[in-house]
């Protein structure tokens, strides 16, 4: 299992990022798709999730409204679309899947910097 993200940077406040996790080493319409993020000094959360056909799909209460999980199984890619992004959203952000045995695989993650 191989997880790549991509589309990290810096923005300021109020701008927008999207995110973009390529997998590869399963078969990737068959899971549900997580993105994680740890902010400096904080524990590892869940931000999203999305099911293997793309509904339904759920988000921390932090970003709801602001924050968009997709998914192109074509391209055995999922994304995370960023909008009025805070400083509270800095963080490194890891693309995530869970197989059925339980397994967590992780990317390398790519970091968000929000800064004016």
């Amino acid at each position: 299992v191989q997880l790549v993200e991509s589309g990290g940077g810096l923005v300021q406040p109020g701008g927008s990022l999207r995110l973009s996790c390529a997998a590869n080493g399963f078969t990737f319409n068959n899971y549900g798709m997580r993105w994680h993020r740890q902010a400096p000094g904080k524990e590892r959360e869940w931000v999203a999730f999305i099911s293997r056909g793309g509904q339904p799909t759920n988000y921390v209460d932090s970003v709801k409204g602001r924050f968009t999980i997709s998914r192109d199984n074509a391209k055995n890619t999922v994304y995370l679309q960023m909008n009025n992004l805070k400083p509270e959203d800095t963080a490194v952000y890891y693309c995530n899947v869970v197989d059925t045995l339980l397994r967590n695989y992780w990317g390398k993650g790519t970091l968000v910097t929000v800064s004016s």
